[in-house]
């Protein structure tokens, strides 16, 4: 497994969110570059990457500032929020992004999402946000009919290189995250399946490792908060 510290950026700035309401955010740092320099100083190999104002506007906001978070550091940056066509996946691509999620586009468009998978092998991750088991979608503010399962099985065959399964009622919250929902979910289909949403300290990430079979944990207010370190949760990860 591995550990996804998350940036999420609203306004050119890193917050973080409560439950997806973007009335309820946190400035942690107001240069997003200088928040990933410090991740990747502290061990970090991937970065979690979301353009919050984007995901609401359905095309991206945030665009300045995940460039330098790109500049600024050379781990493996995974993308966002208001990518809603095979143009903008190709730009961020090009840019330098490793992975690009699709979240919304894969439930209105879930054919976009498997062109996208031929076109951008292992370059492709589904972000599948629920609310009480259903989908929520355009920014976690609409929820869907469709049960987060249903969704995940539209993709199993399609070369997605992996779901970020968030229960949203989790996020931003400190506690813990739904690994019950989680883990059906991944028993339910064969790609691989990211923790996201709720982990609120150490005892969170070794559960997380202990399910053994997860890809991997995306943390976010427990780090900006202090409750522990990037180094630490990935010494726990790797079984140090």
């Amino acid at each position: 497994m591995y550990l996804l510290p998350a940036i999420d950026l609203k306004e050119g700035h890193c917050v973080r969110l409560k439950q997806g309401d973007m009335a309820q955010s946190t400035v942690f740092n107001d240069s997003p570059a200088n928040q990933a320099k410090a991740f990747t100083k502290e061990g970090a190999e991937w970065i979690h990457v979301v353009d919050l104002d984007g995901a609401f506007a359905g095309k991206p906001v945030n665009t300045a500032a995940v460039e330098e978070i790109l500049k600024a550091t050379n781990v493996k940056i995974e993308l966002g929020g208001g990518i809603r066509s095979l143009d903008t996946i190709g730009l961020w691509l090009g840019k330098g992004v490793s992975r690009v999620i699709l979240g919304t586009v894969a439930l209105r468009n879930p054919e976009l999402v498997k062109t996208a998978c031929r076109e951008f092998p292992n370059k492709i991750a589904v972000g599948i946000d629920a609310k009480d088991g259903f989908v929520a979608v355009e920014g976690w503010a609409e929820t869907s009919a469709i049960k987060d399962v249903d969704l995940a099985r539209q993709f199993e065959s399609a070369g997605v290189s992996a779901i970020i399964y968030t229960n949203v009622a989790r996020d931003g919250v400190l506690q813990g995250p739904d690994l019950a929902s989680t883990l059906k979910l991944a028993k339910t289909v064969s790609i691989p399946v990211i923790v996201s949403g709720g982990v609120s300290s150490l005892d969170d990430i070794k559960t997380c490792r202990a399910v053994g079979v997860f890809e991997g944990v995306i943390a976010g207010r427990a780090i900006y908060e202090g409750r522990f370190t990037i180094s630490e949760a990935i010494s726990v990860l790797k079984g140090e």
